[in-house]
């Protein structure tokens, strides 16, 4: 077996994340030296279980960043640093690859990571049927002591992009594990949990990378914009995020608030369900589309961090496709909705779940009513929202859908099939194109499939794709190391509090 060649998959076999130089559980044991941090983001959380359910929910992602580590973590497209895995290595068909661990990394408690570990948890995440399960159908794993070998049933080059989501728990854990001080493998560690309330975390000792910086993190939910800025503004909370553009040119005359941004991969995403009669034509779904004004949405709610989209994927992903933008015609979608039969006494149900959408999903119903189209917006909570969003139980609905490992197999091959059912659209031709970009060991034929995918998806308004997001932290003067993640996340290790 010899080191994979894909040049979009793996640039190299051997690399070591420069956050995690160290192999011993011993070394660089200083650390939680400078103080306690408070952050405060717009998603809950409610689990710290990376495995279940909720493995790639906002708040549960935030938490599993800094509690468990992974296998390697993506620093581009198709480039790849070891986190647990010291090396890695596909054969040509990339239909198996293995990873060996690195020497003497522990657990929080001590014991030893051990390849049993990782295909335990990778176990339980498929079977936790969760969104992010959808990426390993019909994946066997086996291990050693100090390796863990996956064996895709069907090529799948985008696995190390995909398994850069897996976090790591210990083979004993169970759903019961999560509800205390769980055993963890990150840099941090669990002093208390409330579901939907505080985190509190401090420094994991048996950590084998770079120790945080500080003694203690507080991650508190304030899932109100109003109430998060004026923690920040009244030093509550030392770093925010989720804030919307209008207050972040405020909080920019405090010269004691600094900014980060981060380009991230996220798409403001709007799928409408084709499983409803009401949406079941392109027509009616691109004459929607056609009656909102985004461009004027976007530069009075997103100014600064939002950017008109011409693809389903940000351009930062490996198949990112550039398409003709959705002009804004009031009478003409209205002249199409009438052609095409479309019913306007049907009541259309918004579904979102986050306060930070509010203001845009309004917008949107108001343009939509201006043509006649009726538009019931529902918050829900967010375990309800999942829930309902697997079932396909709304018309429209609303997310910001980034692309784990910065590859498309992770969004369009995961969410566009006909088996995924997800969006409520089903096309052979686009199982086809997505089949060839997911399993091609062919680099450039991938892009192909996944340019043709993009434009199919487009042309179709399978649905709305207005705008590129870019994430805004605001800190504090005093703090310093902020270095967001590629899917717009902050590991907190890295984060310190100045004297």
């Amino acid at each position: 077996m010899r080191s994979i060649r894909l040049a979009a998959v793996a640039t190299t076999a051997v690399l070591t994340l420069a956050t995690t130089a160290a192999c011993g559980a011993d070394d660089n044991s200083g650390g939680g030296s400078g103080g306690q941090l408070v952050v405060a983001g717009q998603f809950p959380i409610e689990s710290i279980d990376p495995n279940g359910k909720l493995a790639i929910d906002g708040g549960t992602g935030l938490a599993s960043l800094q509690l468990y580590a992974p296998l390697l973590a993506t620093v581009g497209p198709g480039e790849f640093q070891g986190v647990a895995a010291e090396k890695w290595e596909s054969n040509d068909t990339a239909t198996q690859f293995t990873f060996t661990l690195k020497d003497g990394i522990t657990f929080s408690d001590g014991s030893a990571l051990t390849g049993k570990d990782v295909a335990t948890s990778f176990t339980r995440t498929v079977e936790a049927k969760s969104p992010f399960s959808a990426n390993f159908v019909n994946v066997a794993v086996e291990s050693t002591d100090d390796t863990v070998t996956f064996k895709p049933a069907e090529p799948d080059p985008a696995l190390l992009a995909k398994l850069t989501g897996l976090r790591i728990t210990p083979a004993s854990a169970t759903e019961d594990s999560y509800t205390g001080t769980p055993v963890t493998s990150g840099p941090f560690k669990v002093k208390s949990f409330t579901p939907g309330g505080d985190l509190v975390i401090v420094p994991n000792e048996k950590f084998w990378g770079d120790k945080p910086k500080v003694d203690q993190v507080t991650i508190r939910s304030i899932p109100e914009v109003a109430a998060r800025v004026t923690a920040l503004q009244t030093g509550e909370a030392d770093i925010i995020w989720g804030i919307p553009d209008d207050q972040v040119t405020q909080l920019r005359s405090n010269s004691d608030i600094k900014f980060t941004t981060a380009d991230g991969s996220g798409v403001m995403t709007m799928w409408m369900n084709a499983s409803t009669p009401a949406l079941n034509k392109a027509e009616v779904r691109r004459a929607l589309w056609q009656a909102v004004n985004f461009d004027k949405i976007i530069k009075a709610l997103y100014p600064e961090s939002g950017q008109p989209a011409n693809s389903v994927l940000a351009p930062t992903v490996f198949g990112y496709a550039p398409q003709k933008p959705v002009g804004y015609d009031p009478q003409a979608a209205k002249q199409a909705l009438v052609d095409a039969g479309f019913d306007f006494n049907t009541t259309l149900r918004f579904h979102f779940s986050q306060t930070q959408f509010k203001q845009w999903v309004e917008s949107v119903v108001s343009d939509l009513a201006a043509i006649g189209v009726k538009v019931e917006a529902l918050q829900k909570e967010q375990a309800v929202y999942t829930e309902d969003l697997l079932n396909l139980n709304w018309d429209i609905n609303i997310q910001q859908v980034g692309t784990l490992g910065l590859d498309a197999s992770y969004n369009l091959g995961r969410l566009y099939t006909c088996a995924a059912k997800r969006t409520g659209y089903c096309n052979p031709d686009l199982d086809a194109l997505l089949k060839k970009g997911n399993t091609s060991t062919d680099q450039e034929t991938r892009k192909q499939a996944y340019g043709d995918a993009t434009a199919l998806i487009w042309n179709e308004a399978v649905g709305m794709y207005p705008m590129f997001v870019k994430v805004v932290f605001a800190t504090r003067s005093g703090i310093s190391g902020l270095a967001p993640t590629l899917e717009s996340l902050p590991p907190l290790n890295t984060v310190s509090v100045d004297d």
